[in-house]
């Protein structure tokens, strides 16, 4: 038996070409575009206004299921939900909704776990099985969608993974969130979040897709970024700043630094001033986010002694920035009793 190539994922001009090259008419890819990304069907059979001659056909090539939910959890102190999402190919990944006042946020994964080997983040200790497909990333999505209860104001790539890895697959997610067609969310209620990956932000500013970034910061000094984030020795500090710079001129946004807060690592006073001097003439705000418990992935190593700052010492760090005129939010931890805060992402032995 062949095996059946993915629908799901493709953009409207693939679909397009899609149906040309099997005798299809061009108009009805906006047909299937609608029913797989706005109503979010997992079968040809449910597409009403399609032929049923086109439907068999399809069905005979093509296939639109991507993941199903393996479980969710949902947090007793704040309401977050995890999902567990399970691939074709028996791997597991998770999302997240984190519910707020004005907002309810969705963090995708691009990743089955992650290269990168950040020492503070639970999917870089479960180590890298594959990248996840743009119909893996739009699926989910659509599937929390389909199993939580309340709508999805903005979504975020910050689950597992390096989104600027999976190069190809994020921007062809994010080409679908931009079509004209999509009537839920609109990109600029995306944000993708990246740890460095410098050619692809060039390349990401030269998509003309416009959508929000998030640097992967956490210090702004070389020698410590190097020691809890690998990666900054093959993109050093200065080059990425230069890459932010034409980031932010080719799309006219303000960029987001995400600060992980580890005590005695970058939360001193040469770490106010080293902020303060790297992003003075850069147009910014400081994501500030508490360091969140690796117990649960039993960590060794550097990724084992690192400890959070106090509440204390995180608002007087915060008010240290503010006083050099730097815009800086503080997040607050949510999810953590369900291993779903910010750096818990991975999936264990027991998911």
């Amino acid at each position: 038996m062949n095996k059946k190539n993915q629908l799901k994922g493709m953009t409207l001009g693939e679909l397009e070409n899609c149906l040309l090259k099997i005798g299809e008419k061009k108009f009805r890819a906006k047909q299937i575009f609608n029913w797989m990304y706005n109503s979010g069907v997992s079968s040809f059979d449910k597409m009403l206004n399609i032929p049923k001659t086109l439907r068999n056909k399809l069905s005979d090539l093509y296939t639109v299921t991507t993941l199903k939910l393996h479980s969710q959890q949902i947090s007793e102190t704040d309401g977050t939900t995890k999902f567990i999402f399970e691939t074709n190919k028996s791997h597991k990944i998770e999302s997240v909704v984190i519910p707020n006042k004005n907002r309810t946020t969705l963090c995708l994964s691009t990743q089955v776990g992650c290269p990168l080997d950040c020492k503070f983040c639970a999917t870089g200790l479960m180590g890298y099985k594959q990248n996840l497909t743009s119909g893996e990333i739009f699926d989910q999505y659509l599937l929390t969608l389909k199993y939580y209860d309340k709508q999805i104001s903005n979504v975020v790539y910050m689950g597992m993974g390096e989104p600027l890895l999976n190069f190809e697959n994020t921007i062809k997610s994010l080409t679908i969130f931009n079509s004209d067609l999509i009537s839920n969310i609109h990109l600029k209620y995306i944000t993708v979040s990246t740890a460095g990956i410098i050619p692809n932000i060039y390349k990401l500013a030269d998509s003309d897709l416009n959508v929000r970034l998030a640097l992967s910061l956490h210090s702004c000094f070389n020698e410590i970024r190097n020691k809890i984030m690998p990666i900054n020795k093959k993109y050093p500090l200065d080059n990425l700043i230069e890459a932010a710079k034409y980031y932010v001129k080719k799309t006219g946004l303000k960029i987001t630094i995400e600060y992980v807060m580890l005590k005695g690592i970058n939360d001193r006073d040469e770490d106010v001033k080293g902020l303060s001097k790297l992003f003075s003439q850069l147009p910014i705000k400081i994501n500030i986010i508490p360091f969140n418990s690796l117990k649960h992935m039993n960590p060794t190593g550097l990724s084992a002694e690192l400890e959070p700052t106090t509440k204390e010492n995180i608002n007087e760090f915060v008010k240290k920035l503010r006083d050099k005129n730097m815009k800086v939010m503080v997040r607050e931890t949510q999810g953590e009793d369900i291993a779903a805060a910010c750096g818990q992402l991975a999936i264990t032995l027991n998911d």
